[in-house]
């Protein structure tokens, strides 16, 4: 990941370990996406007792998903919880923001 945006010189990285925080949202996505699963085959399963069958569909699915959560946990993190943190197009410096 950059450490500041090569378009305006945001720095994503706010102080040393900012992004520790995203550990704990991806953590908060894979909980409800297990939960989500489980739910979804035990109705499609007809309520099945096998619990191979919910522990292989679950960790398949989690390291198929483990991108998508390691991505958007920082967004989350960057983009909606982190108080302060906007962009602004006139401090770009961008000729095609600018009026004409």
């Amino acid at each position: 990941m950059n450490t500041t945006c090569p378009h305006c010189g945001l720095t994503f990285e706010r102080e040393p370990g900012y992004f520790y925080v995203s550990m704990l949202i991806s953590y908060a996505m894979f909980v409800a996406e297990m939960i989500t699963l489980a739910v979804a085959i035990s109705v499609l399963t007809g309520g099945s007792r096998n619990p191979w069958l919910y522990i292989g569909i679950i960790l398949i699915t989690g390291v198929a998903l483990s991108p998508f959560n390691f991505r958007y946990s920082r967004v989350i993190l960057l983009f909606w919880l982190t108080p302060g943190l906007h962009y602004h197009p006139e401090m770009s410096g961008d000729k095609y923001t600018s009026d004409k």
